[in-house]
C-alpha cells in the first residue's frame, strides 16, 4: 500500500513541477513584458521587478497546473486500468485519491500565503522599483515621445540633449490649496534622490505661470522638488484593502467600524442642531451631500475589507477544489490523453466556477450579499467532486 502511494505522490509531485514551471516562467515573461511596456522600464528595473512578480504569478499558475498534474496522471492510470487492477486487488480507490488531497491540501495552503503576499509585499515592491525609476523612465519616455506625464507631473520638451532637457513645460496639477503652476525654461535636468523620496527639476531661465492669474520669473537656475510617488506613474492606491495583508487587516476593520461610528454620531449631532436652530434647508445643501458620499465611502471600504480574508482563502483552496473534482472525472473519463482529460475537467470549472467568484467577491464588496458567498464556487464544486467520487468508488 506504501509502495503505490508512494508511487502515486511522485508522479503527481513531478508533473506538477514540471507544469508549474513552465507556467509560471510564461506569465513571468507576460507580465514583466506587461509592466515594462507600460511603464517604459529600462532592463535595470525589470531585472530587480522579476522577485515582485513572482508571488504574483505563482498564485493564478498553481491550482491550474495541478488540475493538469491530476488530470494527467490519474487519467493515464485509469486508462491504462490501473484503478480496476487496484479495486480488484481490494484496494479502495481512496487508497489512490488521499496523496493527491494530502497534496493539493499543503499547496492551497501555501497559495493563500502566496495570495498574501502577491498583494502586500509583491504589489508594495513592485510599486516601489517603478517609483525609484522615476527618473530613468522620464528621460526615456522624453527621448522617445518628447512628453510624460504622472498622476500629478507632466512635462514636454523640444529635444533632450544628454541629460539636458531643451525647451521644456513643465506642468504641476492643483492639489488642495496649491494652484496648478506651469513652468517654461530655456533648459531643465531631471535628478531622483531616493533617500529624500523627491525628484528634483533644475530649471534655467525660467518662468512660472500660477493658475493663469500671476507669472513670476526665475533668472538662472531655479529649484523645484517633486515627490518620487507624485512623479512616477506607479499605481497609489495603496490603502485599499486589496493591497493589505491579512495580518492587518483585522485592526484596519476596527477602525473603519469606529469611524464609521464616529462619523455617525458627528452627522447625528450636527442634523440635531441644524434642526433645533431652524436651519432646515443646510441638511439638503452640498456640506451634507458631501458627508453622506464620504460616509457610503466608509461602508464601502469596510465591505471590502471584510471580503478580503474571504476572498484570499477561498482563491486559496481553490487547488484543493480543482484536485477533488479533478480525481474522480480523470478517473471517469478513462483517457490517456492529459489535455483531453484537462479541458474536460477545466471547461465547467471556468464556465461555471469563475463567474460565480466574481459575482461573489462583487456583491460582498458591494454589501448586497455576506463576504461568506465568495465560497460558493468552492462549494459548487466540493458537491460536484462528491457526486462523482460516489460514483467511482461504488462503479
Amino acid at each position: 500500500m506504501r509502495i503505490l502511494t508512494r508511487y502515486v505522490l511522485a508522479e503527481l509531485v513531478k508533473m506538477f513541477l514540471v507544469s508549474l514551471a513552465a507556467l509560471t516562467g510564461l506569465m513571468i515573461v507576460v507580465g514583466v513584458v506587461r509592466e515594462a511596456a507600460a511603464q517604459n522600464l529600462p532592463l535595470g528595473q525589470v531585472v530587480r521587478l522579476l522577485p515582485y512578480i513572482l508571488p504574483d504569478a505563482l498564485r493564478f499558475s498553481m491550482p491550474a497546473t495541478l488540475l493538469l498534474a491530476t488530470t494527467t496522471v490519474y487519467g493515464r492510470m485509469s486508462g491504462s486500468n490501473e484503478i480496476v487492477a487496484a479495486k480488484a486487488l481490494g484496494i479502495s480507490p481512496m487508497a489512490l485519491v488521499a496523496p493527491a488531497l494530502v497534496l493539493s491540501f499543503l499547496v492551497s495552503l501555501v497559495t493563500v500565503w502566496l495570495n498574501d503576499v502577491a498583494v502586500s509585499w509583491g504589489r508594495n515592491g513592485a510599486r516601489r522599483v517603478v517609483v525609484e525609476a522615476a527618473e530613468d523612465i522620464a528621460y526615456s519616455m522624453l527621448r522617445a515621445q518628447k512628453s510624460y506625464s504622472s498622476n500629478r507631473f507632466s512635462i514636454n520638451v523640444k529635444r533632450v540633449e544628454g541629460r539636458r532637457l531643451i525647451r521644456p513645460t513643465l506642468t504641476l496639477e492643483a492639489r488642495g490649496r496649491t494652484p496648478a503652476m506651469t513652468f517654461t525654461a530655456e533648459e531643465a535636468e531631471l535628478q531622483s534622490d531616493r533617500r529624500e523620496g523627491v525628484l528634483r527639476i533644475f530649471l534655467q531661465n525660467s518662468t512660472m505661470h500660477i493658475d493663469g492669474k500671476m507669472t513670476v520669473q526665475y533668472p538662472g537656475f531655479y529649484e523645484r522638488e517633486i515627490p518620487l510617488h507624485d512623479a512616477s506613474r506607479a499605481n497609489t492606491s495603496t490603502g485599499v484593502p486589496s493591497w493589505l495583508s491579512l495580518q492587518v487587516i483585522p485592526r484596519e476593520t476596527e477602525l473603519q467600524r469606529e469611524e464609521i461610528e464616529r462619523t455617525e454620531q458627528e452627522m447625528a449631532a450636527r442634523a440635531a442642531y441644524q434642526m433645533l436652530s431652524g436651519d432646515l434647508p443646510a441638511l439638503q445643501g452640498p456640506d451634507w451631500e458631501q458627508r453622506a458620499k464620504d460616509y457610503r465611502g466608509m461602508w464601502n471600504r469596510l465591505h471590502r475589507l471584510e471580503t478580503e480574508p474571504h476572498r484570499r482563502w477561498s482563491a486559496g483552496f481553490t487547488c484543493l477544489c480543482f484536485v477533488w473534482v479533478g480525481v474522480p472525472m480523470a478517473i471517469r473519463l478513462r483517457n490517456r490523453d492529459f489535455l483531453t482529460s484537462f479541458f474536460l475537467c477545466f471547461l465547467p470549472i471556468l464556465i461555471v466556477y469563475y463567474p460565480l467568484l466574481a459575482y461573489g467577491v462583487d456583491g460582498a464588496k458591494n454589501g448586497t450579499i455576506p463576504p461568506q458567498s465568495v465560497w460558493a464556487g468552492n462549494v459548487l464544486l466540493g458537491l460536484w467532486g462528491l457526486w462523482v467520487l460516489r460514483k467511482v468508488i461504488r462503479y
